[in-house]
């Protein structure tokens, strides 16, 4: 019987697992270290956050912020050689939302770039605390945000969609700083330990750019990081909310081990059983069930039908059983992944033939 690690790492090698893993991403609303989350660790195959700390490797350590509370807004001042650079965060008794970017027209990127840059070091400790833990009960990961995440959180949605359309080669100059810094600091944890990431950031240009962004602002960067990722023997793992049909070919082209959350519809547009014909022999899909709409919500026997048209249309390899990653699931969606996991014994005991 292989344990959950070994379980999620022979789908990631394309192979045939002792059954399909069933594999929540994080823990929900369980809380780590309580008995209902150990029960979910130790009866599925999740894949659990590994925390590394240390600073931003983007910004880096040499950046002067300063932040001021005005009534409910937080404002906060990136000071820069060559002028300052505002944002406004403000609370209600409901929610919080940045109100304002610091980062508002394509001139202002030579604003932030103009920044003097000095590397941040990882603090790994607290991943290999977590993996230790763990052991070979779930699959850890490290989070970690890639280059087109810096112009995605800084401008506002819209402008950056409109400086995508009006300056592409100043926001790409942007990525490919980022893309250097992040490299560096991935290098160095790697080195010192961490053996799994999760990449997040591809859907800000799949979901609001296009393709052409994806190929020019996340593909051409992420596949050297991910190639820097197995250089020292770390899965790597992407994470891409929304359409992800036209983009199969551009996910196999980046090289990353798996991916998730493969949304079916109508949350998304993936046909999992054409997915993984066309790119099942090079990346693991994890996914396609909604963790607040179908896992969280349903009654107990209409999620395991739907597990088993999944595994049907999936087949026994290259393949995690999983939700959409929302983190927002209790203990009735955790008893549900547990309930998943016979599902996936009687697939694996019928020969793969649900």
């Amino acid at each position: 019987m292989m344990t959950s690690r070994q379980r999620i790492l022979t789908a990631m090698r394309h192979q045939a697992p002792d059954r399909v893993p069933v594999s929540p991403f994080g823990l929900g609303h369980l809380g780590y270290g309580t008995d209902a989350a150990n029960r979910l660790i130790a009866l599925t195959d999740p894949f659990i956050d590994g925390p590394v700390t240390g600073g931003d490797p983007i910004l880096g350590t040499a950046a002067q912020v300063t932040r001021e509370q005005d009534g409910d807004t937080t404002i906060t001042t990136y000071h820069t050689p060559a002028g300052d650079l505002t944002m406004r965060w403000r609370r209600t008794s409901v929610t919080g939302a940045t109100v304002e970017f610091p980062l508002k027209t394509a001139e202002d990127i030579e604003r932030i770039l103009s920044i003097p840059y000095e590397a941040p070091e990882p603090h790994v400790e607290p991943f290999l605390q977590r993996r230790g833990e763990i052991g070979e009960d779930a699959m850890v990961l490290a989070g970690l945000g890639d280059a087109i995440c810096f112009p995605a959180t800084y401008f506002s949605p819209e402008d950056f969609c409109l400086v995508w359309a009006d300056a592409p080669d100043a926001l790409e100059h942007m990525v490919s700083v980022a893309a250097e810094r992040i490299d560096r600091w991935v290098e160095k944890a790697s080195a010192a330990g961490v053996d799994g990431w999760r990449i997040v950031g591809g859907e800000y240009a799949s979901v609001q750019l296009g393709p052409e962004a994806f190929r020019r602002l996340v593909v051409q960067y992420d596949r050297p990081l991910v190639d820097l990722m197995r250089h020292h023997g770390a899965v790597s793992y992407f994470h891409n909310h929304g359409p992800t049909m036209r983009y199969l070919d551009d996910f196999a082209a980046i090289g990353f081990d798996a991916a998730d959350p493969f949304e079916a519809p109508p949350w998304g547009d993936c046909d999992l059983r054409v997915t993984l014909e066309r790119i099942g022999d090079r990346v693991c899909v994890v996914g396609n069930l909604d963790d607040m709409e179908i896992i969280e919500k349903r009654r107990r026997e209409d999620v395991l039908e739907i597990a088993r048209e999944r595994l049907e249309a999936a087949g026994p390899r290259s393949f995690c059983l999983g939700g959409t990653a929302s983190g927002t699931y209790t203990e009735k969606g955790a008893e549900n992944f547990i309930a998943m996991v016979e599902v996936a014994e009687d697939y694996a005991r019928s020969g793969g033939v649900a």
